[in-house]
This record gives structure tokens, sequence and C-alpha cells, in this order.
């Protein structure tokens, strides 16, 4: 059985398909990370028709967003989640574009199913996500827990210390008000 990888005999349609979506979801991926939009977009929409997954289709939506498409960059990330509930990703992509639109309440939801997606690298940004949220609402403790435990999974995180200093000081000004 040599000729196999994963579930897929070597040279089947399948295989080559999900070769080349891999290796499109990589090209989009340095073409993100060198600021071209359009080209890291045709990337991942190329990887995508391919051989769909949670995390093309995933990185697709995060291009769009950033190109202002926040309703299909929505719609791409219910897609990923359907394909594999367990990409992390999807979920806290899905809380943000949820918070770029004002919609709070509805965001909480999907950012608690990042932090327990097992298939997921940044685990601290549903936690920042989450104590914006909370900061926002005027709900500074529970702000204040979800910035602790970003700071547990990334100790020294500059940006997570400066918003806890800024909400401890809050929190410290409303006690002596």
């Amino acid at each position: 059985m040599g000729t196999e990888i994963g579930v897929y005999p070597m040279g089947s349609i399948s295989y080559l398909n999900t070769f080349k979506a891999k290796r499109l979801l990589e090209d989009g991926k340095f073409h993100l990370s060198m600021g071209d939009l359009d080209q890291a977009a045709e990337a991942f929409q190329q990887s995508s028709d391919a051989s769909a997954t949670a995390d093309s289709l995933t990185y697709l939506g995060w291009v769009l967003s950033l190109k202002g498409q926040i309703p299909e960059a929505k719609d791409l990330c219910i897609q990923a989640i359907a394909l594999d509930p367990e990409f992390g990703n999807a979920y806290n992509d899905l809380g943000s574009y949820l918070i770029k639109e004002e919609s709070l309440l509805e965001a909480i939801p999907w950012l608690e199913r990042a932090k327990t997606a097992k298939r997921y690298d940044a685990r601290h940004f549903p936690y920042m996500n989450l104590g914006r949220i909370y900061s926002t609402l005027g709900r500074i403790d529970e702000a204040i827990a979800e910035f602790n435990k970003a700071l547990e999974i990334v100790p020294g995180h500059r940006e997570v210390q400066n918003v806890l200093e800024q909400l401890q000081n809050i929190k410290k000004s409303e006690v002596n008000a």
C-alpha cells in the first residue's frame, strides 16, 4: 500500500485536487504576507475550487473582510464551520466580523466556541475579542478575566498587558468614585 497518501491513492483526481489545493493555500498565505490581497484572494479561491477546506474558506473570508466584504466573509466562515467544526479560526473570524458590524452579543457564542475548538493555533484571539466586547459593554470584571486568560496563553503580550492595565485603572476609578 505504499502508493496511498491519506485515503487517496496517489494519482487519483481527489489526491491531485487535494495536493493542488494545499499548494494554492500556501501561495495565498504568501501573497497575504506580502500585502497582495488580490493575488491572495485568487489563490484562496482557486484552492477552494480545487478542494474546499475550512482553511481555504476562512482565509478567503479574511482577505474579503480586509477588502470590506464582511457579509461574504461571514458566509465563508459559516461554510468553513460546516466543513470542519473543530477549526477555531472560522469561529473567531466570524465573531470578529460581527464585532465590526457592532453585533456584539451575537459575536459572543462564536468566540466562546473558538476557545474550545480542537484545531486552533492562535488561542488568545477569542479571549482578546471577548475582552473587547465586555469592555465595550461596561462589563469590566469579565473583560479583565478574558484578557488575563489571553495573557496566560501568550505571556508578555504587550497589547494584552496594556489593555489589562487600562481596564484595571478603570476598575480602580469606579471603586474610588
